[in-house]
């Protein structure tokens, strides 16, 4: 295996790890700036208050998008890891 491969392979696996965390962290961006923006027009400057509904929205994100993490994963392994080890 070449160091090119190598590189190829790492390549794969952030692109996936990017595609598979986007959906989580988009939502937190999402509620995040709505939450802050509520503050801003009702003054309320309490700094724990983001952290309840990021992590309900993140946690039902996740919970909605972990089937498709899922089948990238396997595809990934049978598509990546299955043919480095097999040396095709």
């Amino acid at each position: 295996m070449t160091e090119a491969e190598i590189a190829d392979i790492m390549r794969q696996f952030l692109w996936a790890g990017v595609w598979m965390g986007a959906p989580m962290i988009g939502a937190a961006l999402i509620v995040g700036i709505v939450v802050g923006l509520f503050q801003a027009l009702t003054s309320i400057q309490e700094l724990t208050i983001t952290f309840a509904p990021k992590l309900l929205v993140m946690l039902l994100v996740f919970w909605l998008s972990a089937g498709h993490m899922a089948r990238m994963l396997s595809n990934l392994f049978d598509t990546v890891v299955l043919k480095a080890i097999a040396g095709t």
